[in-house]
């Protein structure tokens, strides 16, 4: 799905297109809909980085079981020791 968000848009909220993709990433990793590595995937960006947005804007990270399992079998995939 794509969407269209007009340059108007962007400077009637102030806002470049980077901007909002991170307020979007942002948003739905507070409403969980989103984990770490999606966000940080969707904005373009390493989930370290991510991590220190979230930390400027005193956001917790959540870390479940099932994310901490999603980076075990990521880093078994890549052979990591």
């Amino acid at each position: 799905m794509s969407i269209m968000i007009t340059d108007e848009v962007l400077q009637t909220i102030q806002m470049s297109d980077q901007e909002l993709i991170q307020e979007i990433a942002i948003l739905l990793f507070e409403q969980e809909r989103f984990t770490l590595g999606q966000a940080s995937h969707f904005v373009g960006i390493n989930q370290l980085e991510f991590q220190r947005l979230l930390a400027s804007r005193k956001i917790p990270i959540h870390y479940d079981i099932a994310e901490f399992r999603e980076d075990v079998k990521s880093l078994e995939a890549n052979n990591w020791r």
